[in-house]
């Protein structure tokens, strides 16, 4: 079994501070309460602001940051997601733990993993530090992993992970790798509980059965596998009856899925009551083909994604998307980078470091959003 260490305080963009999580130790978190006044609200954010400085200088111990070098290669630069995480990392790295910014470099691997692993090659010639690596392949950490230890450059492998069996290799052989990322299964299931949770439990024609199409991302990509498959399981362990009229690879693109949608949407027809999107981009792509089609969200068709890009989160409280799923990028942004100061001062971190996704609904979407801005 894979060991794994869940984050389940959401990280915030500027009215909330982020509490401090050592990956390989125990965590520590701090919450604020309300306070009846301006004043005291101010006095509660100066003492939190403190307090969390305090932790950050406590967390690099004796390590001098500033001299220390961090290689960042992220899969592609224009997926959405990554953008944000790429943006708070980079941030967190300089502004939060004190590494100076020209020690940080990060290089967009631009979906090809020969690009990539080059990157990585001259990040090892440069002698880095440490190495934090969105791979565009995730079959391709034992390869990296292997540079790395040979090397002696611990890595933090985030967003796409390797397989069990390579986790499980960091494990017993205690080579300096580890993961920090979301379990996609959870995902997937929130997304199939969004679905249930309507109000004919995604059966909008009452034939006994909800009838779906899904985007997919990559499927050589776990995220996707696992969204594909726990978003589905979620209804029929539900007892719902469920029929697949399509399942098609979108690559993450919002221009496939809209493209994937439509045809979809011209040969199914009103037979479509759910639009399942492996994530958000795909889901506004998706949104695109059912507006253009005079179908209307929640009422004649559902559609769900990942990510809870800020457009995304604002179609759910504009009622244009049923729901979507929250990838904390900021507690995964801080936790590979905490994870990064970890190896740099010599502890040992865990293999695996998960942190929750959070189900993003009408209910607490507007709460969500305002953290994203």
């Amino acid at each position: 079994m894979r060991l794994t260490k869940k984050v389940t305080a959401m990280a915030m963009a500027s009215a909330m501070i982020l509490s401090m999580t050592a990956c390989g130790g125990s965590t520590s978190s701090s919450a604020t309460t309300a306070a009846p006044t301006e004043a005291a609200k101010t006095e509660a954010a100066a003492t939190e602001a403190a307090s969390t400085a305090e932790a950050v200088k406590e967390a690099a111990g004796d390590v001098d940051l500033s001299d220390k070098k961090v290689g960042i290669s992220i899969y592609k630069f224009d997926d959405n997601f990554m953008t944000l995480y790429r943006t708070e990392l980079q941030r967190y790295l300089t502004e939060d733990l004190g590494f100076k910014a020209e020690n940080v470099v990060i290089q967009d691997g631009k979906g090809d993993q020969a690009e990539q692993t080059n990157q990585i090659q001259n990040f090892i010639t440069q002698k880095y530090d440490v190495l934090i690596l969105n791979l565009v392949q995730a079959s391709s950490a034992p390869e990296i992993t292997d540079m790395c230890k040979e090397a002696g450059i611990p890595v933090v492998f985030i967003n796409r992970e390797p397989d069990e069996a390579e986790e499980t290799r960091w494990k017993d052989e205690k080579i300096p790798a580890t993961y920090v990322g979301c379990d996609a299964r959870q995902s997937g299931t929130y997304q199939g509980q969004e679905i249930y949770e309507t109000e004919n439990k995604g059966d909008i024609n009452g034939d006994g059965k909800v009838s779906y199409i899904m985007i997919q991302g990559d499927p050589e990509n776990v995220d996707a596998q696992y969204r594909t498959e726990f978003s589905v399981k979620a209804l029929t362990d539900e007892g719902m009856e469920v029929e697949e009229l399509l399942k098609q690879r979108g690559d993450w693109d919002q221009a496939k899925a809209q493209q994937i949608a439509q045809d979809a949407l011209n040969q199914y027809g009103d037979k479509i009551e759910v639009i399942f999107c492996n994530n958000d981009a795909m889901a506004l792509g998706a949104l695109q083909a059912i507006e253009a089609a005079g179908r209307t969200v929640n009422e004649d068709i559902y559609l769900v994604g990942v990510d809870a890009l800020t457009e995304a989160v604002q179609n759910v409280i504009d009622g244009k998307q049923t729901g979507t799923v929250f990838n904390d990028h900021f507690s995964q942004a801080k936790m590979a980078a905490d994870c990064a100061v970890s190896y740099l001062k010599g502890e040992d971190v865990d293999p695996v470091n998960m942190v929750d996704y959070i189900k993003v609904t009408q209910d607490n979407a507007q709460e969500i959003l305002d953290k994203l801005k």
